[in-house]
């Protein structure tokens, strides 16, 4: 597939498609950095506060991009990545770039681009963050594909980690999200463990923020971040998907998190007793 790309600057126009908790917050910073920006959501209900702040609302995936330089997706899961995908495929121009900032494995990122006409550049760039992160400037974005032309725009959403080839960054999401899943599963049950045992919460939490997992105790009792436990439950089993034998703890982590539809919607930190 040949591809052709146009460096980004404050006249690019882009696309940009999902608006969840993670999708607003870095659409809006896209909007105030002074990109013209198309959005599309679902819900189209999501895109009005968007719209209000200067964003063109598009009624579909294929009139978001059609025209755009660059195309920025942001969607639940494989499912939703290939529908979108398939809706506004055709409507691409040649030479724009699709980032697609989902967290969907490096197996639907292969589909994704063997979807492509040529002429279209794809970046895989799934974020570490979560709605804080988005909102402030300060995700990490782990970029598989030639990210030279769109490191301005990129730089407006956090820092760039180049992975390698299409494909490297999703597969280095499922890495390092899994990590952070499980160790966050792990220390809830470390405090459950603790309060059983009569100790109190501050000292346990004071002792293991000076142990190796502090970084993990402050996601767990973090309270501006929200990455609902149905989302790491997916994120979990995309790891497993890639049919990788030798996971216990995670094959674990995940039967935790699919054990609590009750959670479903609420941060990972709502494991904590």
């Amino acid at each position: 597939m040949t591809m052709t790309t146009t460096m980004a600057t404050n006249e690019t126009k882009i696309a940009f498609l999902g608006l969840g908790g993670m999708g607003t917050p870095m659409a809006r910073r896209l909007l105030a950095a002074g990109y013209g920006l198309t959005v599309w959501n679902r819900t189209s209900a999501r895109a009005e506060a968007l719209v209000a702040e200067g964003a063109v609302a598009a009624a579909s995936p294929a009139e978001a991009v059609r025209g755009a330089d660059v195309v920025i997706t942001m969607l639940a899961d494989p499912a939703a990545a290939l529908a979108v995908a398939d809706a506004m495929i055709p409507a691409l121009r040649a030479g724009a770039t699709w980032i697609d900032t989902s967290t969907v494995g490096p197996d639907t990122v292969r589909e994704l681009v063997s979807r492509l006409p040529d002429g279209v550049a794809f970046i895989d760039a799934p974020v570490m963050g979560s709605v804080d992160r988005a909102a402030d400037g300060g995700l990490l974005i782990l970029a598989g594909g030639e990210t030279a032309p769109v490191d301005g725009l990129l730089a407006e959403l956090g820092s760039v980690r180049r992975c390698g080839e299409v494909g490297t960054g999703a597969a280095l999401k499922l890495v390092l999200i899994s990590g952070v899943i499980g160790g966050v599963a792990l220390l809830a049950e470390s405090l459950r463990l603790a309060g059983a045992l009569g100790l109190p919460e501050d000292l346990t939490r004071s002792a293991l923020e000076a142990s190796p997992l502090g970084g993990l105790v402050g996601r767990l009792f973090a309270t501006e971040a929200h990455f609902p436990v149905a989302l790491a439950a997916k994120d979990v089993g995309l790891a497993l998907a890639t049919g990788v034998g030798g996971l216990p703890v995670l094959e674990a982590v995940h039967g935790v998190l699919a054990s609590r539809p009750d959670l479903a919607t609420s941060d990972v930190s709502s494991l904590h007793p």
